[in-house]
């Protein structure tokens, strides 16, 4: 089992180098990064063209007071919590971008030679030890998992990370970045628009030709509202799928792997069983 489990690891420790110099995962994560990119993107944009519509009509009140008599309301101030929430999305989706920014160049970062010219060095020194049935030194394991996360911790963290959003999140994504979009449209042509007229009819005048022109305000309000609040679910829903895509499932993954990668190089288990020999039965 010992012999085994060396020749286990030397054949590992030689994919990892190869991987190193190769880089077969350094282009597929680059194209999951810009394409977890593009939809932080779209998302940014869709949430200040719906911030900018419900922010015009928050600001209508003078549609329910445009002859300068009676009192001044504002329909359009019933929005403001799902206007805050559109913020605080299109805030998320601007970090969630530099998030995408920030391991484009964590991933050149790790592809650059010096970092596999130092891991192949100590993955050959650790493997010629662990081979001999030494002990690597604690300073050799340390630096060998060290330059083994740097390398590889990043584009491993987000194929995997794709592979769950394909699975679990994908579907989501696309039906709540639709709904938004419709909603975004159906908020800007509903806002209602102030009419124009001359400046010397009478108040009489004005009343009959605002009634005429806006008697269905109030519905046109409330489909605003409507449209509103529909979005809002599926804005939680993104929130919580960017959450996912940018921020638990890579933590957990590189936990995981760092977890993985300290298991097996740093604690490979020989000395106890190498006490077990020595002490025979």
């Amino acid at each position: 089992m010992h012999i085994a489990r060396r020749v286990l690891l030397a054949l590992a420790m030689g994919v990892l180098v190869l991987c190193s110099w190769l880089a077969p995962m350094d282009a597929p994560a680059m194209e999951q990064v810009d394409a977890g990119l593009k939809r932080a993107l779209i998302s940014f944009a869709t949430a200040r063209v719906l911030n900018a519509a419900i922010s015009v009509a928050q600001g209508t009140e003078a549609l329910v007071q445009p002859f300068g008599v009676g009192v001044t309301l504002a329909p359009g101030q019933v929005l403001d919590p799902v206007n805050d929430l559109v913020e605080q999305f299109s805030n998320l989706m601007l970090a969630a971008s530099v998030v995408f920014g920030v391991q484009k160049v964590l991933i050149g970062i790790g592809a650059y030679w010096p970092i596999s010219l130092v891991l192949t060095v100590a993955a050959l020194g650790w493997s010629w030890l662990y081979w001999r049935g030494q002990h690597p030194p604690a300073w050799l394991s340390r630096t060998l998992v060290i330059v083994l996360m740097l390398r590889f911790a990043v584009p491993v963290v987000t194929i995997g990370t794709d592979l769950l959003w394909q699975k679990f999140l994908a579907a989501d994504y696309q039906a709540s970045q639709q709904l938004i979009d419709s909603a975004s449209g159906r908020v800007d042509k509903l806002n209602p628009v102030e009419p124009a007229g001359p400046g010397n009819l009478s108040l009489l005048d004005k009343m009959k030709n605002w009634l005429a022109k806006n008697a269905d305000v109030k519905q046109h309000f409330d489909d605003l509202k409507q449209a509103a609040e529909q979005a809002t679910e599926h804005i939680i829903k993104l929130i919580v799928i960017f959450l996912l895509q940018t921020l638990v499932i890579p933590l957990a993954l590189l936990w995981a792997m760092y977890g993985l990668v300290r298991r097996v190089f740093e604690w490979p288990g020989r000395p106890v069983l190498q006490g077990k020999l020595a002490s025979g039965p």
